[in-house]
């Protein structure tokens, strides 16, 4: 039988469609993203964002200073176990309820706006935060590959120029169509998959000494300033290089609403995206260890690091090969934080949690929410004027709030489906009776990590230290701290009479339907 409008017959796509549709509808909402992307692309978007030639080499030097190779290979292993469990408790949500604002729809179905509030809060400063240190991070390695190239330095103003450059290119990439933006991701996963396999290739093969693996697997280095007797509070300190790295995979749930079969989708590329990240970031990360040339070199090198051990080790040539598979990498991971976080700001201005949501919540006749990029991307720059005082602590600091932003978000929904027990409605993708420990135990590490995150990073920036000195202050306490307050304070005062969580945007199918045909004459026009 043929559709009404075209008399074509109906396909599983269109069954999909409808389907999709329905349950948009039934939480309220109409269709006005294109849904266009598939199961891989969805899948393409968190991998991206989680980045392992972004995040773990970018902030290598994190890991190495702080615990040293133990921190990096088995951190990030022991890392890696406990944010498969944590992707897993939230796939199961993502499931159930696959709408673009993702955690904080799910906060306030499953417990109230003031769960809601806060969640969606949490994650947004979370989104921005990691925005800025991806593309910060990004900045590093195109600044240290142009200054191969052209000799142009590698000075803190230099690396901002760069970093202001790379905002503004995401900015124009995420004002194209979904479908470009999902190519992109698609053509990312390979990039990351192949490049990881390249890139471990040349450091097995090229480097004419190795580290042992004894080196890689059981040396220790602690060069934060405390005393080794502190040893594995600093090793807690460098699980933020492999804590920082695998964030963003909400980026599956985020695009929900531009996902086909979304129900099942969102919770699989989201689970699949942290394992194979996880997988392919080990033997990433042992690869790079064993070519260390020398330790001191290595530490003294700081936010350069990597490129140290791939200059030193390799030579320029083969140094800027690899540094530019990387920069490609990093600069796709950027446009695809862009994305998510732009379509969390978008979902919870629609509800009217944003100050100015008429702005935010605008969509483009590309069905893409420009202000909502627009809005992202400026703020991620400002968050990283810090660094033009002292990079490396305002990079360290900028990944820190970008864990505990995200990781609060992501522990509220899943302690109130702990909470609900088997009244939770599941969908396609459940974990049935295994949640009752994995999602405590997602839960609990979380909580483990933000208070590790929150600690001082040296002790001369502990306040009352003899040599206390403001430039090595752990500033993510006072910007957590401040945000909290201004959120809470901000409910407690006003929200708390307006804000009632997810709002429908119409009464009835008909007039979501009316919504979208509208939005469809006018992409026509």
């Amino acid at each position: 039988m043929g559709t009404p409008e075209t008399g074509r017959h109906r396909t599983s796509a269109d069954t999909q469609h409808d389907a999709d549709a329905a349950l948009l509808h039934k939480m309220g909402y109409a269709q006005v993203l294109f849904r266009e992307m598939g199961g891989f692309s969805n899948f393409a978007i968190s991998f991206t964002i989680i980045s392992i030639l972004a995040g773990c080499l970018t902030s290598y030097f994190i890991a190495f200073n702080n615990g040293g190779p133990v921190a990096v290979t088995w951190g990030w292993l022991l890392v890696g176990v406990f944010c498969v469990l944590v992707a897993m408790a939230m796939g199961e949500i993502a499931s159930s309820m696959p709408t673009a604002g993702a955690l904080y729809y799910w906060a306030s179905k499953l417990g109230s706006p003031v769960w809601g509030w806060f969640t969606g809060w949490f994650n947004l400063v979370g989104q921005i935060a990691v925005t800025a240190a991806i593309d910060y991070g990004a900045a590093l390695f195109t600044t240290a590959l142009l200054d191969l190239w052209f000799g142009i330095g590698t000075e803190t103003g230099t690396v901002f120029i760069v970093y202001t450059a790379i905002i503004a290119l995401h900015l124009v990439l995420n004002l194209l169509n979904v479908n470009v933006l999902a190519g992109l991701n698609s053509f990312s996963a390979w990039w990351h998959m192949v490049g990881v396999v390249v890139v471990v290739g040349v450091l097995v093969v090229v480097p004419e000494n190795h580290q042992s693996a004894s080196f890689v697997f059981g040396e220790t280095i602690n060069n934060s300033g405390f005393s080794d007797g502190l040893y594995w509070f600093v090793f807690g300190i460098g699980l933020l290089m492999a804590q920082y790295t695998i964030t963003g995979f909400d980026a599956s749930a985020h695009m929900s609403e531009e996902t086909r079969a979304a129900s099942r989708s969102a919770a699989i590329g989201m689970v699949m995206s942290v394992v194979v990240s996880v997988i392919f970031g080990f033997v990433l990360l042992v690869a790079v260890t064993f070519a260390v040339p020398d330790v001191q070199g290595t530490l003294d090198a700081v936010g350069n690091a990597v490129v140290y051990i791939w200059t030193e080790s390799l030579g320029e040539t083969w140094a800027e090969f690899l540094l530019f598979i990387a920069v490609v990498a990093q600069l796709f991971c950027g446009t695809a934080s862009v994305t998510s976080a732009s379509r969390m700001m978008f979902a919870f201005s629609r509800d009217g949690a944003v100050p100015g949501s008429r702005l935010w919540r605008k969509v483009s006749r590309q069905r893409v929410p420009v202000n909502a990029v627009i809005a992202i991307c400026v703020l991620s720059w400002a968050l990283m004027l810090p660094t033009l005082a002292n990079g490396v602590i305002g990079y360290l600091v900028g990944t820190s709030i970008a864990v505990i932003g995200l990781y609060i978000a992501f522990a509220l929904p899943i302690v109130l489906r702990i909470r609900a027990g088997e009244r939770f409605e599941r969908g396609a993708w459940s974990l049935g009776r295994h949640y009752k420990w994995i999602s405590p135990v997602a839960v609990i590490w979380i909580g483990l990590v933000c208070v590790l995150f929150l600690m001082p990073v040296s002790p001369n920036g502990i306040p009352g230290a003899a040599e206390f000195d403001w430039n090595v202050v752990n500033y993510a306490p006072l910007t957590v701290g401040g945000a909290l307050i201004l959120f809470g304070g901000w409910y407690l005062i006003s929200a708390r009479k307006w804000f009632v969580g997810p709002v429908r945007e119409a009464g009835s199918e008909e007039e979501l339907a009316s919504i979208e045909q509208q939005l469809d004459a006018e992409a026509k026009q």
